[in-house]
């Protein structure tokens, strides 16, 4: 399948890319940990079908040492027992945050009140901006069709 538009390689497209990039960069040198960063962008981007940001991140994050086990439990992530209690508060932040529309009020405080004991502030505002961010990715990708599959980790280093 072929993008419907190539988004990233044209002039409005790729100076908007560079944006939100800088932003990625800029969470990646909060005290968040990589790994929770890589698995709240995996978690979102399955909730959103995103094929190609799904491709990227576990790919990623298996290049950084992630295990498989880990990575195939992503989806199922609240029956398995190889998240931590952090992890798993930020998975649930990820998925209430990523599905906002489903529930009234959006975000419960019960799984902001679990991700607040596991982490400080500024933690909490990467994950609240990650989280974001990575739902922007996930839709510029899915409305333009991006193909999956190809993604090497480094390539859009």
């Amino acid at each position: 399948m072929d993008a419907r538009l190539n988004y990233f390689g044209n002039q409005l497209g790729a100076k908007f890319l560079k944006y939100i990039n800088s932003a990625g960069h800029a969470l990646g040198l909060s005290s968040l940990p990589a790994a929770t960063q890589e698995l709240v962008k995996i978690r979102a981007s399955q909730i959103n079908g995103c094929g190609f940001c799904t491709d990227m991140h576990t790919k990623d994050a298996a290049h950084a040492g992630e295990t498989q086990l880990r990575l195939n439990l992503v989806a199922a992530w609240r029956e398995a027992t190889v998240f931590t209690e952090a992890e798993r508060a930020a998975l649930e932040l990820t998925e209430q945050g990523t599905r906002i529309a489903d529930a009234a009020g959006g975000v419960s405080d019960a799984a902001w009140a679990a991700a607040a004991e596991h982490y400080d502030e500024e933690q909490l505002t990467a994950l609240v901006s990650l989280i974001a961010l990575i739902n922007t990715y996930n839709r510029i990708n899915v409305i333009v069709r991006q193909p999956a599959g190809d993604y090497v980790p480094g390539q859009y280093a």
